[in-house]
């Protein structure tokens, strides 16, 4: 990596430690039993992980935050998966506050997510909407001084475990707009609690509102502008997907290197044999191409220049990538790579998701082709 600050390096430095000491020797163990590592939760909050997004007077980062969110997130990937992607809903729930809120919601939100540690929730998909954001049914409708939410929210990333939601719900037949909402307000439930493939450390919850009386001040902007602000949230969230991907593809490629040079087969180590070599040598030079694209995308948005093709790009290759690495590397190590007693078929599973959410893939090129056409 280049052009690193020296914040930056003292960061990853310490995050380093942290993930060797803390992170990897706990992951096997949350991917099986699919527990939430509160553990995790405390350190990334000591280290100022969980609010790199906020402003510097609330602990966040005072410059290139989204670069070194991506950074943070790649690293700790490397490790569990299921730790990175707390990173990114933190940044994702948060958004719509950081982007559309006024200065008392700030003032008011800020300290509950920062001085108080309260995780984000990000409540937009539905079980009929999904990457058709504009599908969602939920509603919120305006009664005196408050909105009365209803609907059920799917695959909410911290859902069960949040203490603050963004919420996007319709205040009109074509209206999508966005809210802040405490988790202990009355009506909010928690449903279904998912049992998934991979990141299984990752709470990952249905929500349910049900007549939810929110202030009329908690409305994030104005009217109507709930799916700009989601528009918005993607374009800081993609590349961290990307950064997710990156890491997932390095942790498998760096053990399966280890593996293979103490692996002997007919009289020489793994390594040496040209079949083996070929497809490292493809996955090295993936992750070094997945890097330029994520780094652009990270960097673009930190600078303020539209990175909505970049971002798009960044997410759909690198996840593309770390499907085809992980793949490789359980190839390689054959039947072991098929075994939970080694971390590569963890990463395997884990891949697939980062092809999916914040947009699918197919999503993702019909992206990248709508704005090559307004060019």
């Amino acid at each position: 990596m280049f052009d690193l600050s020296e914040e930056q390096k003292i960061l990853l430095d310490n995050l380093k430690r942290i993930v060797r000491e803390k992170v990897r020797p706990a992951a096997a163990e949350t991917d099986k039993t699919g527990d939430f590592n509160w553990d995790v939760v405390s350190l990334f909050w000591d280290l100022g992980l969980l609010q790199v997004m906020l402003p510097e007077e609330y602990g966040g980062w005072p410059q290139d935050r989204s670069h070194t969110l991506c950074l943070s997130i790649e690293e700790i990937a490397k490790a569990c998966a299921s730790s990175a992607l707390l990173l990114i809903i933190q940044a994702v729930g948060s958004f719509p506050l950081i982007y559309a809120g006024n200065d008392d919601q700030k003032e008011k939100y800020y300290p509950m997510i920062s001085d108080q540690r309260n995780l984000m929730g990000y409540l937009v998909t539905e079980p009929g909407a999904g990457s058709d954001v504009q599908a969602i049914t939920s509603s919120a409708k305006l009664s005196g001084e408050s909105y009365i939410l209803n609907g059920r929210k799917v695959f909410a990333t911290n859902g069960a475990v949040a203490g603050v939601y963004t919420v996007l719900a319709k205040t009109g037949e074509k209206e999508l707009s966005f809210f802040i909402v405490e988790k202990g307000l009355e009506g909010i439930s928690i449903g279904r609690i998912e049992d998934k493939c991979g990141f299984r450390g990752s709470n990952t919850a249905e929500v349910i509102l049900e007549d939810v009386k929110v202030p009329r001040e908690n409305l994030l902007g104005r009217p109507g502008e709930g799916f700009k602000i989601a528009m918005g949230d993607f374009d800081m969230s993609r590349p961290t997907v990307a950064a997710l991907a990156l890491g997932i593809a390095e942790g498998a490629l760096d053990y399966t290197i280890k593996y293979a040079r103490q692996r002997y087969t007919f009289g020489k180590p793994l390594i040496e044999h040209q079949a083996i070599q070929f497809i490292i040598a493809e996955a090295n030079t993936l992750i070094e191409a997945s890097r330029g694209l994520m780094e652009r995308a990270a960097r673009a948005f930190d600078s303020g220049r539209k990175n909505t093709k970049i971002a798009s790009m960044a997410k759909y290759f690198c996840s593309d990538a770390a499907m085809k690495i992980t793949t490789d590397m359980v190839q390689i190590l054959g039947g072991y790579g098929y075994v939970k007693d080694y971390p590569i078929e963890r990463m395997f599973r884990d891949a697939k998701l980062t092809q999916i959410f914040e947009g699918a893939n197919q999503i993702q090129k019909m992206i990248i082709g709508r704005e090559i056409s307004k060019e």
